[in-house]
């Protein structure tokens, strides 16, 4: 028997890529065949995946699973397998965030989601990584599905952090960190309005670090240079580093005080269990599933009120009882999520097609 996956794209340290990777490794510890199926791949990947043109369908006991996030041909090819089909759904972001900021983007936005409501009739099993996701699925006609935790290689936290960058910034400014895309929907506009209030009302020793691709939307992040500029913010107060070899990004998170994420839109929000993983107190706003990725521990925004959110950084600052408080709940919730079988439940979800079979 074959449990293939599809991606269209394959990444080399993308969180999908290295799930699509662990997976393969699972199930061909299991005893079935596996590969995974790519319309285009990283350069030094040729070994890890194969291109697409290269895939032959099996038969109606194989499993097929998409990775979905983004439109594809991929989509359509699965609705023609006789093969018992699977989606893990990553999210697609709502086309509205886009709006005046790219008009291509509004346009492959409302794509996936026209496309993603297509699959449901064909598709035997729709699993998400958050229950967010798997809502979504439900909403869009899936008949089956279910919540797949996301794959996080732990041990790849365990490699040394970038000691240069450790030792400029701590330098007795109080850091914010954000890590993701610069993107509309991560509302980087409002981070940048509570460091302003931080400087102006509580120190003026502030610094928010945005780590993340700055490239995906050019008028998005020109914006957000013409605000910093508006509000007298200095290049020494707010950093955007761009994307940034894995030994940096564990530098951010080991020099912040708090993670500040103030996005109006997520799926998971992977940053939130890597901050987690560093003992840094998470801050964040109830926007999609970061409250089911957070699950009781952090502290959960229910309004953005910018004083409010900026005094609050001060405060995990100034009462170590507090902000100790903060880190032990979110290592019991790590502690949770590192327990949780996910294969061995993967493994289960996918034998009960076949059990379904007429």
């Amino acid at each position: 028997m074959r449990i293939d996956q599809w991606l269209p794209a394959f990444h080399r340290g993308d969180a999908i890529g290295d799930e699509a990777r662990h997976l393969r490794h699972f199930f061909r510890q299991q005893g079935f065949d596996s590969e995974i199926y790519c319309l285009n791949r990283d350069e030094g990947l040729e070994e890890e995946s194969r291109l697409f043109r290269e895939f032959s369908p099996g038969g109606k006991e194989d499993i097929v699973i998409l990775h979905y996030a983004l439109p594809s041909p991929l989509s359509y090819e699965l609705i023609r397998l006789s093969s018992r089909r699977v989606i893990i759904h990553h999210n697609v972001t709502s086309p509205e965030f886009f709006e005046g900021f790219s008009e291509e983007m509004v346009r492959i936005a409302r794509l996936g989601r026209r496309e993603l409501r297509q699959l449901a009739p064909f598709v035997d099993l729709g699993l998400a990584d958050s229950e967010f996701n798997r809502l979504e699925l439900e909403s869009l006609g899936f008949r089956r599905t279910a919540v797949f935790p996301l794959f996080i290689d732990f041990e790849r936290y365990q490699r040394p952090a970038n000691p240069f960058l450790r030792k400029i910034y701590r330098d007795g400014r109080t850091n914010i960190l954000f890590v993701g895309r610069v993107v509309p929907n991560k509302k980087i506009e409002d981070l940048i309005k509570v460091t302003f209030y931080f400087k102006k009302y509580i120190s003026p020793l502030v610094r928010l670090i945005v780590v993340g691709k700055t490239t995906s939307l050019p008028k998005y992040f020109e914006c957000l240079i013409k605000l910093v500029d508006d509000f007298y913010l200095q290049p020494e107060e707010v950093l955007f580093t761009g994307h940034v070899p894995d030994e940096d990004l564990y530098a951010y998170y080991q020099v912040a005080d708090v993670f500040l994420s103030l996005s109006e839109h997520e799926g998971f929000c992977l940053p939130l269990l890597e901050s987690m993983i560093f003992d840094l107190p998470v801050i964040a706003y109830a926007a999609g599933a970061v409250a089911s990725t957070l699950d009781g521990t952090g502290i959960l925004l229910k309004q953005k009120r910018v004083a409010e959110i900026a005094e609050l950084v001060a405060l995990l600052n100034q009462k170590e009882k507090l902000r100790s408080k903060i880190i032990r709940g979110q290592k019991e919730r790590l502690e949770r999520f590192r327990s949780f079988p996910r294969e061995k439940y993967l493994l289960s979800l996918l034998e009960s097609l076949h059990q379904d079979q007429p």
